[in-house]
This record gives C-alpha cells, structure tokens and sequence, in this order.
C-alpha cells in the first residue's frame, strides 16, 4: 500500500534523535528555569504585549531567550519524524495500526484537555496548554510503537 504522507523510514532516526534532544534539554529547562542556558537574540514578533505589531519594521523587532523555542521545535521537528515515517515493512495492517492509534491519541489528548479545563485555572491552565501542543504526538508514539512492538511479540512468539 502506497502512503503518500508518510515520511521514508530513513528520517527515524533523526526523529528519535531531535525528540529526545529536545525532551532532555526540555526536562533540564523545566527544573533549572532561565537559569539553564541563555541565548538572548533580537526576534521577529507579529504580537507585542497581546496586540498586533505596528506597521514600523523596528517595532517587530524585541530581545527574547530563544532556548523554549528551539527544545520546542526540536520536540515537534522529532516527534513528527518519528511518529509519520514509515516502518521497514509498511503493509495495511500497519497503516491500520497507525490510523487507530492516532484516532485514540486524539481522544486521549481532548479527554485530559477537557478535564483541564474544568480543573486548572489562571497561569497553571497556560502550563497546560503548552504541554498540550505535544501530547497528542506523545499519545500517538506510544500507543503505535506499543502496538507494533505487541503485534511483533505475537508474530515471534507463532515462530
């Protein structure tokens, strides 16, 4: 079966590298705060204090500690690599394993965003929402990569 939207198998191992790059990077930045590693540039904004940037080029101009953005990225750029590249032997059986793992994650991810919104508020409901961004993908890695390695164990274990 042809997939057109997969990455080839080959991007894996990047993937895994940049995700769990980002995530150890991202887990130190969590408990040693802006004190961790500072790398102060001058950004381009489209927003400034909540409100579009005026039409002065300058002004869309600010001083920001990058590292959030780049573990950020770098957890994304990974997690997409390595949840949308396709396995050695990608068959209809492993699509359809990837198809119900991503409608589970989906699920998944909207429950525990419904049940923090109804239980977290003010700045710790912000914390929320950015852990948010990645779960889904999260969901989606652990429940295909726990399928395929059962599924795996199965088809050994007839041998």
């Amino acid at each position: 079966m042809k997939s057109r939207f997969l990455f080839s198998h080959k991007y894996k191992p990047l993937g895994w590298f940049l995700f769990l790059t980002g995530m150890v990077l991202g887990i130190v930045f969590l408990i040693k705060g802006d004190d961790f590693l500072s790398m102060e540039v001058k950004v381009f904004t489209i927003l400034k204090n909540g409100f579009l940037s005026s039409v002065s080029p300058s002004s869309h101009l600010m001083f920001n500690n990058i590292i959030d953005e780049i573990i950020s990225l770098l957890i994304i750029v990974g997690s997409v690599l390595v949840a949308f590249s396709k396995t050695r032997d990608e068959d209809e059986y492993i699509s359809k394993i990837r198809m119900e793992s991503l409608i589970w994650a989906t699920y998944v991810n909207y429950i525990v965003l419904i049940i923090a919104i109804i239980f977290v508020y003010d700045f710790d409901f912000l914390n929320v929402m950015i852990y948010n961004m990645f779960t889904i993908l999260l969901f989606f890695m652990l429940r295909f990569h726990y399928l395929l390695y059962k599924s795996k164990r199965i088809i050994s274990d007839e041998e």
